[in-house]
């Protein structure tokens, strides 16, 4: 327990007052608590406490900086987790089921939580990667245009009047700028993202203006342009690359592993097609990444292609490429032990501020978990997949 009073005390100075400093202290613990519901009702039991008013009051309304705590996370995890050799950071966002109307942000929309359209919020989140453990580092609450152009219902939620709308790209820029302002993120870092984050022509400029090299998930149908000038699909690009192997007898396909799935290790065929380089830093290569999952036998039908949108130093072998690609599956474990082990999905909220209180101290929790996982595997007390 002494740790964890150590890492509540990181953020002591983000709170003006000493009620809401306890309180926030109290309320991490009850995260971490092996409650079944970590709401503001089982919170405040937990804590003692004959109501949730307080702990409301704390979401809602106390005098504390929540985006310096924020800070304090991203540095916690980056004290804790950071390898300049492995480290990568992570865009992607989860859902959060709601019922009713009022909630920030809640409309019926698409999440990955559920697989389909529900009635929910989306949070857009950056994660830590290394192959010392992963944690969030950073969340934005995404407004739909059916809450920014209704004024009114943003007021009634508390929306600051100069939020206004945002893609979940743009998100994901104002959060890796945080990270490359604070020094975190450099030109030495990796960013990886899926499709809706590869397809955007402004996050790739983002990255690319700052010489900050990416591995981003793209469609199919990606229009790419090769050295030559011409402009082809992603799969055409593929075509391609299948019809040299088997034209030729050598394959420029290496069979690789991104680590170990729920089924075990998870091997696929990759190769990198090489794209034109213009708008890119000099010295650096542009690559569409292909991965290929095949059937096993002497046939090899193929299941799956995935596709993969590079850039970095022209040096940069495949297998950084692949371990990059593989190493966005890291958020999707942060969601998991985030939602189930901290409670990050438990709240009962529904104002702006509330949400990024009690995301904010959730993801807080959740990094001290992370971390002391990895002091546990460093002192031999953990075998390393347990971490993941």
């Amino acid at each position: 327990m002494a740790a964890l009073d150590e890492v509540i005390g990181l953020i002591g100075p983000r709170f003006f007052r000493r009620e809401p400093r306890v309180r926030a202290g109290a309320y991490v613990r009850g995260l971490l608590a092996g409650l079944e519901r970590k709401n503001g009702w089982t919170l405040a039991e937990h804590a003692g406490a004959v109501s949730p008013d307080s702990t409301q009051r704390l979401l809602r309304t106390a005098d504390w900086d929540v985006d310096g705590v924020r800070d304090d996370v991203r540095g916690y995890v980056l004290d804790t987790l950071g390898d300049p050799d492995s480290g990568v950071f992570v865009v992607d966002e989860t859902g959060f089921i709601k019922k009713g109307i009022r909630s920030a942000g809640v409309q019926r929309q698409y999440t990955g939580t559920t697989g389909k359209i529900d009635n929910c919020q989306l949070g857009v989140f950056l994660a830590y990667a290394s192959t010392r453990g992963r944690a969030l580092v950073d969340r934005e609450l995404y407004l739909p245009t059916s809450w920014t152009e209704d004024r009114d219902r943003c007021t009634r939620a508390d929306v600051p009047d100069e939020v206004g709308f945002a893609t979940k790209p743009q998100l994901g820029i104002a959060m890796l700028d945080r990270a490359h302002t604070a020094g975190a993120l450099t030109s030495g870092s990796w960013v990886t993202a899926d499709e809706a984050y590869g397809q955007n022509p402004t996050f790739r400029a983002w990255l690319a203006d700052r010489e900050i090299p990416f591995v981003l998930a793209t469609r199919n149908d990606d229009m790419l342009r090769s050295p030559d000038g011409r402009r082809r699909q992603a799969k055409v690009l593929a075509s391609i690359a299948g019809a040299r192997e088997r034209g030729t007898g050598r394959s420029g396909w290496e069979r690789r592993s991104i680590g170990a799935g729920g089924h075990g290790e998870r091997v696929y065929d990759w190769t990198a097609v090489t794209l034109d380089t213009t708008g890119l830093p000099a010295g650096w290569g542009h690559w569409l990444l292909v991965r290929r999952q095949t059937e096993p036998g002497e046939g090899k039908t193929i299941r799956e292609l995935a596709f993969y949108r590079c850039a970095a130093p022209t040096a940069t072998p495949l297998r950084e490429l692949v371990r990059v690609a593989g190493a966005r599956w890291a958020i999707e474990e942060c969601f998991q032990t985030s939602k189930n082990e901290a409670g990050l999905d438990h709240y009962q909220v529904r104002s702006w501020r509330a949400w990024y209180a009690h995301i904010t101290l959730a993801m807080l929790a959740a990094g001290y978990l992370a971390a002391t996982r990895a002091q546990e595997v460093e002192k031999g007390d953990l075998h390393p997949a347990a971490t993941s």
